[in-house]
């Protein structure tokens, strides 16, 4: 229960915050996006390139929590999209539910969540999460839409294309720098430092608010069928198979195996919802599943939280 109340329950109160916010117009209909652009673009991006650049090799050279976590989100989301194909759905719209399945919400609540209960030494690990999940599980994802919008196209041309994407996004770009920095840089000096501190200490808290912020405006109702599925693959199937790979196959210490499991049955991000937008597919389930993951993660994410710091 102190858990739930010193841990869970205040990194969700921003949620809720933002929420509360937006509901009752405290902030307009643009807060989400604008706010969410800073995230993105500014806050996080700041907080990928100081944790890289503080880091030993030793906490990047993970290969076990690599693939624990890497298969545990790559199996969700090719049974999602095999799953759904099955089901007659087409290609684009069964890579979303793949997402929906298999995105978890690294960037706005992984990082708060495992400081509060790993403390820092697992920013390494949850960088190394974000990594695979908004570039590789999102560019796979990217690919698909693309070679099932463009049956005919080119895949070399689809290939280029999404690497153009990737290459561009700043959540990329930044932890590389920072693996730069590193290597060929000094340590940084006070001013630098305390410019990047500034703006990565607001990404987490902003990036809470900003996911209530769009909670508030998701007014879509799903197919709760289609729905109950997809957020039991992400809350409770993915934690699922990655504390089975963590734990008796590649055999991580309790930090790992905790921060991996728990970054695992993390909610639904918004990259699908960003990608529905983007290629104008049907965002109903994609909203819903960020919403419902969101708000039932509260009780999953306690029960993970304790066990691991037990």
């Amino acid at each position: 229960m102190n858990v739930l109340f010193s841990i869970v329950l205040p990194i969700f109160a921003l949620v809720g915050a933002g929420w509360l916010a937006r509901y009752f117009k405290v902030l307009g209909p643009t807060a989400a996006v604008e706010l969410n652009l800073f995230v993105v673009y500014l806050g996080m991006p700041a907080l990928l390139f100081r944790i890289m650049a503080k880091a030993q090799w030793s906490d990047l050279n993970q290969p076990g929590f690599i693939a624990a976590f890497g298969l545990g989100s790559a199996a969700i989301f090719v049974v999602t999209v095999l799953a759904r194909r099955a089901q007659g759905a087409l290609l684009p719209d069964a890579s979303l539910d793949g997402l929906n399945a298999g995105y978890a919400n690294v960037g706005f609540i992984g990082f708060p969540l495992c400081l509060a209960a790993f403390g820092p030494t697992s920013q390494a690990p949850v960088t190394i999460t974000a990594i695979l999940t908004v570039c590789i599980l999102f560019g796979i994802a990217v690919m698909l839409v693309e070679i099932g919008l463009n049956p005919e196209g080119n895949l070399f041309a689809i290939g280029s294309k999404v690497l153009i994407k990737l290459a561009k996004n700043p959540m990329l770009i930044s932890p590389v720098l920072g693996v730069i920095y590193a290597a060929a840089a000094p340590p940084m000096p006070e001013g630098l430092n305390r410019f990047v501190s500034l703006l990565g200490d607001a990404a987490s808290p902003c990036a809470l608010v900003s996911l209530g912020l769009f909670i508030a405006d998701t007014s879509s109702k799903p197919n709760w069928r289609d729905l109950s599925a997809l957020v039991s693959l992400k809350l409770i199937g993915q934690p699922a198979i990655t504390w089975l790979l963590a734990r008796y196959v590649f055999d991580l210490s309790p930090l790992l195996t905790g921060t991996a499991v728990v970054v695992a049955a993390l909610p639904t991000g918004t990259g699908s919802f960003m990608m529905a937008s983007l290629y104008r597919r049907d965002a109903t389930a994609t909203a819903g599943s960020i919403m419902a993951s969101t708000v039932f993660s509260v009780v999953t994410i306690s029960i993970l939280v304790t066990l691991f710091r037990a």
